[in-house]
């Protein structure tokens, strides 16, 4: 060590760090970043104004959050908005519950005792869309069987399926869509033909009718069966199946149709207020209903936002559970969150395993008790072994060597997560009782209040996307049309369809079809849909051979139906584009050329044709570069040999009332269609002569990027499906 090394001298008892630099106070800050921005309006340039029309501030201070009611509230104590243990992850870390979505009970089998021995801790069961309309394989379309999902039809299915699976300690996720008593029916009836007991399950096997009711626009059986078969699976778990939740109350299609973080958890609160009712409207007391409730969020980009929102969700169930009058363990929330499906892109699909990262660390921080990382590849096809290991090792890194289950409420104490959480709470409420004044979320779908609601804000999003403000990597910007595609594997749907049909019915006849006991289960339905006793007898039934449809069939069915959400991911005009493109090249074997038309050497236009080539890519334009033009005359027979019509100038402001109007006349004289942009943005007065001479349009920081390249799009001939 250099003799001449600093002494270290211990600070004294009370004394602070850095203690030589006078404290600012916050008119002191604000007035030297007033005088930084020279002019610009604070406003504009420093709050960030969100899709929850919250005003995000550049700083936080400390006697900001001294009067929020949680704020010297601990772990495990209500409003809960620390978590519900007081230890936390500490002990028991939050659930890894990775998704199977196999086709056949064989190969779902295969992948989940696969991935069950390499570090996950759950299992979640997606199932098909027949089987969440309640129909056997033989009768719904070739295409909806197996698709994305388990096709699971009779109590043979789920012994298969789960077969090797410690059902009684590896916790379930199962969102079994406007009803799960068929479903859970079937699973108890699968544990005995396995030899296990009918109760033998843990986690959520749960129906969400009204959230489904909101994605499709109808549900196959009435509102009035789904709450009769909700109580009765409820008060038949609640003897046989203690460690089940049956009732999901999920802000994911909201989400999914691009609502906001505050509109997200205040239908999904609705909605969990709606079942309540309907459960007590049946005889059912509070205490007995709220422990049998899911929440199940997604989580999207906005990082600290979505913290916020999943502990804004504990603060709001707490609020309600009080107001029900339940306990103390009734007012704990369980959380189910997926990363978002709404963020996710076909174009440059690793960049998902980026954006998953980010919302998974949110829910995390967040205290969701189950977690989802969707694969990186579920927009374009089935996740295969890698795209599930690299999302379950996502979350196996982060417990385990990032360390995130420690502390307990790691975001606890931050002045900007606190008084964010405080916000979220508040705002989400303030929705809620919006939906409670229609008459609940019931009634609210029926009159459209929350479809309307996610619209306007959807219309934001898209209109910032397509404006390249809300950034999709690989998408919207920095597009990379190198990329190769991922291979879906082909699937003969109609030879699915015909093998799972002949093993449900193998199943049924050899168990019987039911037999009496299906006849026993249909005078239930009718007598006392909503006892226990029903969801007995539905047990019963499918030990016997009872299939999904026969039990289905037993059930009233729908009704009504209400204007779907308009679900959709945010990257979807863009890869639209792209599509277009890449059916344009397929067909003629190249792309659309744009041109550059740079004037000046390279340190005078390079900024802009490089902007200019960020700008046309996303849209699967091919761009002719160059080093640029000294004359007018060389740039356009440049253009000429290009093959192009479509060109962009590329040079400075400073250069350009020189330049652009004989460039842009010389243009269109040597290219008859030729279609003349500018990069950058006119001065007003200059714009007309521009113009006149010959300009089309322009880019800049801030244009509508879409509606620009969709309109080059079709002026070059490409369609649109």
């Amino acid at each position: 060590m250099s003799n001449n090394a600093p002494t270290l001298t211990p600070r004294g008892e009370g004394e602070k760090l850095f203690s030589e630099f006078s404290f600012p106070s916050y008119q002191e800050w604000y007035d030297a970043a007033v005088a930084s921005l020279k002019g610009a309006p604070f406003e504009k340039k420093v709050i960030t104004k969100t899709y929850e029309d919250i005003d995000l501030q550049p700083m936080y201070w400390q006697h900001e959050i001294k009067d929020l009611p949680h704020i010297d509230t601990m772990p495990g104590s209500a409003p809960f908005v620390r978590g519900t243990k007081a230890d936390g992850f500490l002990i028991n870390p939050w659930n890894i519950c990775q998704a199977i979505s196999c086709s056949m009970p064989e190969e779902f089998n295969k992948a989940a005792v696969h991935d069950l021995e390499r570090g996950q801790t759950g299992l979640q069961v997606v199932l098909d869309p027949a089987v969440k309309l309640g129909q056997d394989p033989g009768q719904a379309k070739a295409e909806d069987v197996g698709a994305m999902g388990l096709s699971a039809a009779c109590a043979g299915d789920f012994a298969k399926a789960l077969a090797g699976v410690d059902t009684a300690n590896i916790p379930m996720f199962v969102n079994a869509g406007a009803t799960a008593l068929p479903i859970a029916s079937l699973m108890a009836a699968g544990q005995l033909v396995s030899g296990k007991f009918a109760a033998s399950l843990a986690g959520c096997v749960g129906a969400d009718p009204l959230g489904e009711l909101a994605a499709k626009g109808a549900i196959p059986i009435s509102l009035n069966a789904a709450y009769d078969s909700m109580t009765a699976l409820l008060m038949w778990a609640k003897s046989n199946a203690r460690h089940v939740r049956t009732i999901i109350a999920s802000g994911s299609p909201y989400h999914d149709a691009g609502a906001s973080a505050t509109q997200e958890l205040a239908f999904a609160v609705a909605t969990a207020v709606e079942y309540i009712r309907a459960m007590q409207d049946r005889g059912v007391e509070f205490d007995v209903i709220a422990p049998k409730v899911c929440f199940s969020f997604s989580v999207g980009g906005h990082f600290f936002m979505e913290i916020a929102k999943l502990r804004a969700a504990r603060i709001l169930w707490t609020q309600i559970a009080d107001a029900f009058g339940g306990n103390e363990e009734s007012q704990k929330l369980f959380m189910f969150a997926r990363t978002s499906a709404w963020t996710k892109t076909l174009c440059d699909p690793y960049v998902n395993m980026l954006r998953n990262t980010t919302e998974c660390f949110a829910a995390a921080m967040g205290g969701a008790d189950m977690i989802y990382v969707a694969p990186f590849d579920e927009v374009a096809r089935q996740p295969n072994e890698f795209s599930r290991r690299v999302s379950r090792n996502l979350q196996i890194v982060l417990q385990e060597e990032s360390r995130f289950t420690q502390p307990v409420d790691p975001s606890g104490g931050s002045w900007y997560v606190e008084t964010l959480t405080n916000t979220v709470a508040e705002k989400a409420w303030g929705i809620f009782q919006e939906i409670e004044k229609a008459g609940g979320m019931a009634k609210a779908l029926e009159q459209g209040l929350p479809q309307s609601m996610c619209v306007d804000v959807a219309e934001q999003k898209a209109k910032n996307i397509k404006k390249r403000k809300d950034v999709f990597v690989g998408t919207n910007m920095y597009a990379n049309l190198a990329e190769k595609p991922l291979e879906v594997p082909a699937v003969d749907h109609a030879a699915l369809q015909s093998k799972r049909a002949a093993q449900v019915e193998e199943f049924c006849k050899a168990a019987g079809n039911g037999g009496d006991m299906l006849k026993a289960l249909e005078e239930a339905m009718k007598d006392s849909p909503a006892a226990p006793e029903t969801m007995d007898k539905a047990v019963a039934a499918a030990q016997a051979g009872a299939s999904l449809s026969a039990i289905f069939g037993a059930m009233e069915a729908g009704s009504g139906s209400v204007t779907p959400l308009a679900i959709h991911r945010g990257s979807e005009p863009f890869e639209s584009l792209r599509a277009a493109m890449d059916k344009h090249v397929k067909e003629t074997g190249e792309r659309v050329k744009i041109f550059l038309a740079n004037m000046g050497p390279v340190p005078q236009h390079k900024a802009r044709a490089d902007f200019s080539g960020g700008f046309f890519q996303p849209g699967g334009f091919e761009m002719v570069e160059n080093t640029g033009f000294q004359t007018p005359e060389d740039c356009a027979q440049a253009f000429v040999d290009s093959g192009a019509n479509i060109a962009i100038i590329c040079s400075t402001d400073k250069a350009y009332p020189e330049i652009v109007p004989p460039l842009a006349k010389l243009l269109k004289e040597k290219v008859s269609d030729a279609f003349v942009l500018l990069a950058g943005k006119p001065a007003k007065d200059l714009e007309q002569s521009y113009r006149d001479a010959g300009m089309d349009d322009y880019i800049f920081m801030g244009a509508d990027c879409y509606t620009l390249l969709l309109n080059l799009q079709k002026r070059s001939g490409l369609t649109h499906e």
